[in-house]
């Protein structure tokens, strides 16, 4: 039976957009494209998911094929860039007749260019703020191609509407800033409605994956897979990336998000999480405003998909398939000099000159936020009114400047922050106004760019009280104007050493790259109100001293630093793509690619086969948990059908198949006490027989196991802290493990169990070791490794030399095994020629160079060994062979290579 759950989008790759209207389909069909000679034009059926859910008829190369089959359009690199709007603005002429196109110069995508190589071309991909008829986008679109480089997808006004306004503003934007919906009020999502106050919408979702898919189909029009890379920005387009993955395997793919990521306990509420984290997932290079950010994501990763970070060189990485997905922090920057221009513009200087009039004598602090529900104005107010009744002296003298962006969204939550406003600002120039002062200004109008670097350059100190913000640049542009422009001797420059302050919530993303900033709790009225206090109040050299810091921090880390340092770790993290054998797996938002080292390549059974059915002296070393039976698996005991092929096995006198575990011996030998001539090695070696009627032997030297009264007492406090964590006892080791504690705590927890023993245990001679889920203590020179080593030199010891070796296994300690195997050939341990088969279970990076899927394709592999087992070649092969080597030393002198064996269960 099918799901009807939100994670499936079977029912879109059908063309079920009921949601959306009949009209979907046909507005789109009738849309223009560009028609370029030089560009294949590449266009889907409007309506279905092919590329998520289902091959599409009309292409059917277009899902499976490693590399794009649309013609190169350049030699070079080149940055598409791919954003919900073009850093471009368009009107229609008065006339009436054609549309005038011109910069948008404080696009953060037109300044972003600042910092690519020049012989990079960059071609940006994205929607119009513009309603151009249907009729005249294919014009329009050759237009914009060719003389701004830019690509705009024409969506729908209703898909828009359900895309933007339904799933981007009501359900991304408020989760993103922490905002949980907890009503259904607004369930119909108009654009009436407020963000946050309506559940989540599956119809909302439906569109929003559709016009990611607009925008997809707009890049595959444009893009040369082999030489371009795909710069993919913020939360509106974050399905984009699994579109682009399951068309162009090796395409070079970044993503940067501009708002905040939320904590895992608040983005889990999302129905469709996961599908969110595993298209993210399918880009190179994921960039971030701030460690919080990063962490947050990393942590969902790891709670929701169990993938775990690793740091490298100072890179964090997230191995996903094969594949290493970088993590970029990086805060974007201000451009440096567009803002120094504007200093430099005349009609600067009249406007400053007024404003020094206009506040003669006053300390003006200076607020520049956009009008929404999380920007805090009202709490600023309320701070800034405690401030003058706390601190009478700055009655009459200081006065905040609040200037309001006008708002973007509506809802009722909005208007009542509105209304609060308006009455802090009438309540407090009431309560502390006199004749020609006002202790707020209040502007609630568009303020030009050329004014609000008049307010920057006059202000004293800069407040910014949002309670959620993504980055957030006013402080950045803030300590730019007043330093002023490089050279400029005007007479209305702020005279004297230069000087800034700066309040700042400890919410917004550029606080943690500002140290000199007075960080506060906006939410803390008082605290906020000390914080102005003790900003405007502060010595004035200690003033210039932060204003300095500050200064050379926001200067050398502008847009165009943002901008190439993000661009060099994406070529970082693209380096290998056209190096490394992938393809792609899954459905849906399940798709990924998977990467593998080349000469790493799936086992094939008919041709273990065949060399088996040749082969003489025979060596299976077979692991237990996660290779014959499934990690998750409750029942742990062998099924009859796995106990049937090892003795099938075993009965072959040319075989010697052992287990070889890190469980104990005793568990082992129950569970397969109905396979006589099996060999087993447990606790990874420590004790080893060659069939069931012989007695256990030990692999070492007989030891002192008084480092277990040592670590014992460790494992009990960390047992003890962390809930659901447990030890295992063994002969000769001890294992904690935390595979059903919180995944966050117990990972840590178990990073600090490892350097307390491996400290309290120094001088001690054991192993300390971390696997999956645990930490293991044991005996030096015990592993794996040593095992297949000692059986194999015991093969030819006893006259049986092996000429045919497979060897299989799942997690970290089978890989001592895979090493070893690997190294047997150059010390003429087997025949000359012998086919080695290592193998591991599971597409991953590992040591063998073979892989299998999963158990059930291990057991059918063996099982097919079993069929080609020659019955009326059994006899007792086990006890043969263990008589043969009955006089050699099985405690013998350790292998060089156990130094580097890594611990495992």
């Amino acid at each position: 039976m099918m799901s009807r759950s939100y994670t499936n989008l079977l029912d879109l790759a059908e063309g079920n957009f009921a949601a959306l209207g009949p009209a979907g389909g046909g507005a789109r069909r009738r849309q223009g494209s560009f028609g370029l000679k030089r560009m294949s034009r590449v266009m889907t059926v409007p309506g279905t998911l092919s590329e998520l859910d289902g091959e599409d008829e009309s292409e059917p190369a277009a899902t499976s094929s490693v590399a794009s089959d649309v013609p190169s359009s350049v030699a070079a690199d080149r940055m598409i860039v791919v954003s919900n709007q073009l850093p471009v603005v368009a009107r229609r002429r008065p006339d009436g007749r054609g549309w005038s196109f011109w910069w948008d110069e404080d696009s953060l995508l037109l300044q972003l260019r600042d910092g690519i190589p020049d012989e990079m071309e960059v071609l940006f991909v994205g929607s119009l703020r513009a309603d151009v008829p249907i009729a005249e986008q294919e014009e329009v679109s050759q237009a914009l191609l060719d003389r701004f480089r830019c690509a705009p997808v024409f969506l729908p006004d209703h898909l828009y509407d359900r895309f933007y306004h339904g799933f981007c503003k009501r359900q991304l934007w408020p989760l993103f800033h922490y905002m949980l919906p907890f009503s259904s009020s607004a369930s119909a999502a108009t654009t009436s409605s407020s963000p946050g106050d309506g559940r989540f919408d599956r119809s909302a979702w439906e569109a929003y994956v559709l016009a990611n898919k607009f925008f997809f189909e707009k890049v595959v029009e444009v893009i040369n897979p082999e030489d371009d890379y795909v710069w993919v920005h913020d939360y509106h387009l974050m399905a984009l990336p699994t579109f682009l993955r399951r068309r162009f395997n090796r395409l070079r793919i970044g993503f940067f998000l501009h708002s905040p990521f939320p904590s895992s306990e608040i983005y889990r509420t999302l129905p469709v999480r996961e599908e969110i984290l595993k298209a993210l997932l399918n880009c190179d290079l994921i960039g971030f405003h701030t460690f919080d950010y990063a962490r947050h994501f990393l942590s969902c990763c790891s709670r929701m998909l169990g993938i775990e970070y690793q740091s490298k060189r100072g890179y964090i990485g997230l191995d996903y398939f094969g594949r290493t997905v970088g993590i970029k922090i990086m805060p974007v920057g201000i451009h440096m000099g567009q803002l120094q221009s504007g200093l430099r513009l005349p009609d600067r200087e009249w406007r400053l000159s007024k404003l020094q009039q206009q506040f003669e004598g006053k300390t003006v602090l200076l607020g520049v936020d956009d009008m929404d529900i999380f920007k805090g104005i009202n709490l600023k107010l309320l701070a800034f009114e405690n401030m003058l009744r706390t601190h009478p002296k700055w009655q009459g003298r200081a006065v905040l400047v609040q200037i309001a962006n006008p708002a973007r969204g509506k809802g009722k939550d909005l208007e009542t922050i509105q209304a609060e406003i308006q009455e802090s600002c009438r309540r407090i120039n009431g309560d502390f106004g006199q004749s020609g002062y006002s202790p707020v200004v209040f502007i609630d109008r568009d303020v030009s760019s050329v004014e609000k670097i008049a307010y920057y350059t006059i202000a004293e100190c800069v407040v910014v009280t949002a309670v959620r913000d993504g980055m957030n640049l006013t402080p950045y542009e803030y300590i730019v104007c007043r330093q002023g422009a490089p050279g400029s001797e005007s007479i209305s420059e702020v005279s004297g050493p230069k000087k800034s302050m700066l309040v700042v919530s400890e919410f917004i993303g550029c606080s943690p790259s500002l140290s000199g900033a007075i960080r506060v709790n906006p939410w803390n009225i008082e605290a906020t109100a000390e914080g102005m206090n003790e900003a405007i109040s502060m010595p004035e050299q200690e003033k210039q001293l932060r204003h300095e810091k500050h200064y050379r921090y926001v200067s050398s880390h502008d847009v165009a630093y943002w901008s190439k340092s993000f661009i060099q770790d994406l070529e970082r993290a693209c380096k290998d793509h056209f190096r490394r054998t992938c393809w792609g797996i899954g459905l849906g938002f399940g798709f990924r690619v998977v990467a593998l080292d080349p000469h790493f390549t799936k086992l094939n059974i008919d041709s273990i086969v065949n060399a088996y059915e040749i082969s003489e002296s025979r060596a299976i070393l077979l692991d237990y948990d996660g290779t014959l039976v499934p990690q998750t698996s409750i029942n742990k005991p062998p099924s009859p059908e796995v106990v049937r092929i090892i003795n099938t096995l075993c009965s072959d006198r040319r075989n010697i198949v052992f287990l070889v575990s890190g469980r104990d011996k005793d568990t082992l030998g129950e569970w397969f006490a109905s396979c006589p001539k099996l060999g087993i090695a447990a606790e990874h070696g420590y004790f080893l027989r060659w069939s069931r009627d012989e007695e256990w032997q030990t692999c070492t030297q007989a030891l002192d196991f008084g480092w277990m009264e040592m670590a014992k007492p460790v494992m009990n406090l960390y047992t003890e802290a962390t809930d659901g964590s447990s030890i295992e006892t063994k002969e000769s080791a001890l294992v904690w493990h935390h595979q059903d504690a919180d995944p966050g705590f117990g990972s840590s927890q178990a990073k600090e169990l490892l350097d307390h023993l491996e400290s309290v245990l120094a001088n001690e001679p054991v192993t300390v070791k971390s696997g999956q889920f645990i930490v293991e203590v044991k005996p030096q020179g015990v592993s794996k490794g040593v095992v297949a080593e000692r059986i194999l030199a015991s093969m030819k010891e006893g006259g049986k030399q092996a000429d045919f070796v497979l060897c299989i296994g799942d997690d970290r300690s089978d890989e001592d095994m895979f090493e070893n195997i690997a190294d047997i050939m150059k010390r003429n341990m087997v025949a000359p020629r012998t086919p080695l088969f290592a193998c591991t279970v599971g597409q991953k990076p590992s040591k063998a160079k073979f892989y299998l899927d999963d158990t059930f394709e291990v057991v059918t592999m063996l099982s097919a060994l079993a069929d080609a087992t020659e019955p009326e070649l059994e006899t007792d092969s086990a006890d043969e062979l263990a008589a043969s080597i009955s006089s050699l030393d099985i405690v013998d002198e350790q292998s060089e290579s156990t130094d580097r064996q890594i611990g495992g269960s």
